[in-house]
């Protein structure tokens, strides 16, 4: 006999299966994900800076007269 599983998701931070209208299962792992969600944001706005210093580090001095 094959038991059928009704429709679900698991839970984006734990793994444990949710319902399928919904991504997390508790409020400790919505914490957890809202947590994550914001660390990753600031990690993006980080490299965004380094790559805007890394190209005004090689751009303006060549404006300047000054360089490589």
């Amino acid at each position: 006999m094959v038991e059928k599983i009704p429709q679900h998701m698991h839970c984006q931070i734990c793994g444990k299966a949710v319902a399928s209208a919904e991504t997390l299962c508790s409020d400790e792992c919505k914490t957890q994900y809202q947590a994550l969600v914001k660390k990753r944001k600031n990690y993006m706005y980080i490299m965004y800076a380094a790559i805007f210093l890394m190209i005004a580090l090689l751009v303006v001095p060549k404006f300047l007269g000054v360089g490589f």
